[in-house]
């Protein structure tokens, strides 16, 4: 066993197996510690034996500091079962364990210091409750050897040297998947190279919907019928697969990883919630990409509270709706062929038991007319980032859906149904997360190779190469936490506590990657022609839609309480 305060810079074959035997021995405490404070939270916030959503509300900061310390709980675990498995196939090699030391060395001291929810939040452990005395549980050895000596600037500067080395490989480490779904990701990182990313940048600039042409190539390698089971035309392809290609495309551009997003939603909505009817309808088009589905859920004064939606559907004397409200944030609206929509059937609710989900059939339009269907107009919101399908606001005034168009056949169903679509969502937010957090960490490690100041590459100054090595580690651990979330659904298992700890943390990796990115090109990342300035419009959404973090963090606190 390592000794406290020994180095773990230079990794030979003995020190290996002594940091695999340090990375278990740290995962015990700090889950005693997340079980102390759930305990000591959910008798805080408790109310005759039942937790109390208005006392979780008062004490939002601490219940929300349990979510990210569950989160960084499950990461150090998922990254610990990485390593060893990495290691029994005899694939650990210093890039991995260099990565693996890291991580430890810098979440234990964040757990110990205060966690990084966001760049303007720190949760620190007496927020949540937990004394001096409490924190002493992690004083073991292992605990202690890797904060010391874990995160070290050495460490960090020779995994950057490693990254310099191994440039051609397509992740910085290994990712611990399958032959074929490394296939998958070697497939369709050479597409996002060749026909993606070097447009990218021009359609953002100009505001351009991606090009159909990508569109239809996407379709042709399956995107859109991935995960959709093979009786219905798709591929019946695992979640961890879409988890690859959402990655390699969002790294690309986040506008084209996302196009399979709006098919991803659709589709899980009709197998969840369908009838075969519909299921045989719907299901072979959206995998072929005949039909292009949207979202549209989110109205102006609602935001995250779905459940208050406002906008209504009126059966008439055929059977058929007419539907009258407003929505906004609809992405991809204008040329797409059907609307998964949200409205009220029951006026007589004010909550989500009045709420039903429609299949809405509409014509895509064009730039001259982008709603040209009767009883709906929209407009566009412009955006910082994000922009390859455009975002808007529609109006429907008694907008006519047919009745078989109601999902499930059964009104009041809606939200229950939206629901069960929420874990595949932000498992594949979580995946786009990790594709832009590599594109900023691809662009930033090009320029500061190229980029010389005071005689020598931007790189060889140990603050942009801390930088550069702490992207590389944090991509990483929010991809090793999107992939377990990835294979509990996959398993069948319930995974909402897993997929929103992914999506939690790979957005605040994005947006760090970007940030850190912008600051290694210095002036010139401020100026619109560089690349990493539209990476850090993308990734700032990131934090925000498919549940913003608060959001999250409440729903997993509300799990692990209840």
């Amino acid at each position: 066993m390592a000794h406290d305060g020994q180095d773990l810079g230079a990794m030979t074959p003995v020190l290996l197996d002594d940091l695999l035997h340090l990375t278990e021995a740290a995962v015990a405490p700090v889950a005693a510690l997340t079980d102390l404070a759930r305990d000591r939270l959910r008798a805080q916030l408790s109310v005759d034996g039942r937790v109390s959503s208005a006392l979780v509300e008062e004490h939002q900061t601490a219940a929300h500091g349990l979510a990210w310390l569950a989160t960084y709980a499950e990461s150090l675990r998922q990254m610990h079962k990485w390593a060893a498995a990495l290691n029994a196939e005899g694939k650990l090699g210093e890039v991995e364990a260099l990565i693996l030391q890291i991580t430890f060395g810098e979440y234990l001291w964040q757990i110990y210091g205060g966690i990084q929810m966001n760049q303007g939040e720190i949760l620190r452990l007496q927020d949540m409750g937990l004394s001096q005395d409490d924190m002493r549980g992690m004083m073991e050895p292992a605990v202690m050897t890797l904060t010391q000596s874990g995160n070290t600037q050495a460490a960090r500067l020779r995994l950057v040297e490693l990254m310099q080395e191994r440039s051609a490989e397509i992740t910085v480490g290994a990712s611990g998947l399958d032959e074929e779904l490394e296939m998958i990701r070697e497939q369709f990182r050479r597409y996002a190279m060749e026909k993606v990313e070097p447009f990218a940048h021009d359609w953002h600039l100009n505001d351009e919907l991606i090009p159909m042409e990508v569109i239809e190539e996407l379709a042709e390698m399956g995107v859109f019928g991935l995960t959709i089971p093979e009786e219905y035309g798709g591929f019946g392809l695992s979640k961890a697969s879409m988890c690859v290609v959402s990655e390699e495309l969002s790294r690309g551009y986040i506008g084209v990883g996302s196009l399979g997003t709006r098919s991803e939603i659709a589709a899980e909505l009709i197998i969840a919630g369908g009838t075969e009817e519909q299921k045989q309808k719907w299901l072979p088009k959206l995998a072929s990409a005949e039909t292009l589905p949207t979202a549209v859920f989110t109205e102006p004064n609602t935001g995250s509270d779905l459940g208050s939606l406002r906008t209504r559907a009126v059966k008439d004397e055929n059977g058929d709706y007419k539907i009258t409200g407003n929505k906004t944030w609809i992405t991809h609206a204008a040329r797409t062929q059907v609307m998964t929509l949200l409205a009220r059937t029951d006026p007589a609710t004010s909550d989500y038991k009045g709420l039903s989900m429609f299949l809405a059939e509409k014509t895509p339009g064009d730039d001259a007319n982008p709603f040209p269907t009767d009883g709906m107009t929209g407009g566009e919101i412009e955006v910082l980032g994000y922009r390859g399908m455009k975002e808007y606001e529609l109006a429907f005034d008694s907008f006519h859906v047919k009745g078989e168009n109601l999902l499930g056949g059964e009104e009041g169903k809606g939200f229950k149904q939206l629901m069960e679509t929420f874990e595949s969502a932000r498992i594949q937010t979580a995946a786009r997360a990790i594709g832009v957090a590599q594109s900023a960490l691809d662009i930033s490690m090009q320029y500061a190779q190229d980029r010389k100041q005071f005689g020598k590459s931007l790189i060889n100054f140990p603050r942009v190469a801390n930088k550069l090595a702490m992207m590389a580690v944090e991509i990483m651990v929010a991809r090793q936490l999107t992939y377990f979330s990835a294979f509990e659904k996959d398993e069948g298992r319930r995974c909402d506590v897993e997929a929103g700890m992914a999506k939690l943390l790979g957005a605040r990796v994005a947006w760090a990657a970007a940030d850190n990115g912008l600051q290694i090109h210095g002036g010139n990342g401020f100026a619109l022609e560089y690349k990493i300035s539209r990476v850090l419009c993308d990734a700032r959404i990131l934090n925000i839609f498919e549940g913003a973090a608060e959001i999250q963090a409440q729903v997993i606190a509300r799990r692990l309480l209840g």
